[in-house]
């Protein structure tokens, strides 16, 4: 993918040696820290370590004081929280006033926050409030080690090339990143941080609305899936859907479904796939019936391993696969799944390298 390069701020250029360390923003849902957020700690702590910073993570909440331990426990350096119980619900007036408060008073060099609906909201309004740009929607995320210069790339012209957004003169630097796109980090189990919780009172003003309850909705979310089967076109039906389900239970993995397939009215749209839908990395990535437009590559190339079925033996998806089926996939889906019913009763016996000598 091709890149292009750009800057473009108005505000007053900053003293750069008054901005330090790295921050992230955690959203949480039901008192529990969001995968996005994980996603955050991860690629924060790289950027920290790469130029001898910290790792600041801000989190709201009603009652934050697990999740301010659990995110130490993925390597986050700081904690600057607010608790309050209006907070226990994301808000947009509170949270970006809140937090932009945090940001003009420990001035980081980095801001960044997951790409996810609240999280795009609360951006934006921070930036605003804090005379900053926001580079959004960011696919990959670096920081040179000299100038401490945040690269921030983001997919455009149809994602067809890459755009690297550099902001030389301002701070703080911040940028939003597609949910998704990147791993989870490993618990550090000897690391310890610093937790900083204050209670906060929020005026009135600043609550527009009142939640009176929430009514959970059954989706699904193929961010934390081990296994995708996903559906396009090429299924030629909505029934086929019916066939991809099967092939994605004996996996134990979840249904996904390409946009073209969503709109047709085949799937519902929290099963899609793709720029405009979740962006995954399983285990294990079948694309059965799908030609491979670029806007679907994007939401599943990182996958570790991909496997295609198509009866095109040049069709886009195969450039990606490690694994190619060039078979009509209502001959090939159900030979696949008579193999795995079979491995299920009959799993290969493990083959152990035997050693008469102990392990030095």
């Amino acid at each position: 993918m091709n890149k292009v390069a750009g800057i473009k701020f108005a505000a007053p250029a900053a003293d750069l040696n008054e901005y330090k360390n790295v921050f992230v923003f955690l959203e949480t849902r039901e008192d529990r820290l969001m995968r996005p957020a994980l996603e955050m700690i991860g690629v924060g702590k790289r950027m920290a370590e790469k130029v001898n910073e910290k790792l600041v993570c801000v989190l709201l909440g009603g009652d934050i004081k697990d999740q301010a331990k659990e995110a130490v426990s993925y390597g986050c350096d700081i904690v600057l929280g607010a608790e309050s119980p209006v907070l226990s619900t994301y808000r947009t007036l509170p949270y970006s006033h809140i937090i932009a408060d945090f940001v003009r008073q420990e001035k980081p060099n980095i801001f960044l926050i997951p790409a996810t609906r609240n999280g795009r909201d609360l951006a934006s309004r921070i930036a605003v409030s804090c005379q900053a740009g926001v580079t959004a929607d960011c696919t990959e995320l670096d920081i040179e080690q000299d100038t401490r210069i945040l690269s921030a790339n983001r997919p455009t012209y149809g994602e067809s090339m890459l755009a690297e957004i550099l902001c030389r003169k301002h701070r703080p630097q911040m940028a939003t990143a597609r949910p998704g796109i990147f791993p989870v980090p490993e618990k550090i189990k000897s690391h310890k941080g610093e937790i900083r919780i204050k209670e906060v009172t929020v005026d009135k003003s600043m609550l527009k609305k009142e939640v009176l309850e929430f009514r959970k909705k059954e989706v699904v979310d193929l961010t934390a899936a081990k296994v995708v089967v996903s559906g396009g076109m090429g299924l030629g039906k909505p029934q086929g859907f019916s066939l991809i389900g099967q092939l994605a239970s004996e996996l134990n993995g979840v249904v996904g479904a390409t946009r073209p397939a969503v709109d047709m009215g085949w799937i519902t749209r929290d099963h899609q796939v793709g720029q405009t839908g979740q962006t995954v990395r399983p285990r294990l990535y079948l694309a059965v019936g799908i030609s491979g437009k670029i806007q679907h590559i994007m939401g599943m190339k990182n996958s570790e391993t991909i496997v295609s079925v198509n009866t095109d033996p040049n069709a886009e998806i195969t450039k990606y696969s490690d694994y190619v089926i060039t078979e009509d996939l209502y001959k090939a889906v159900p030979v696949l799944l008579e193999e795995i019913k079979k491995l299920k009763k009959s799993p290969p016996p493990l083959v152990q390298e035997a050693s008469s000598t102990p392990a030095q």
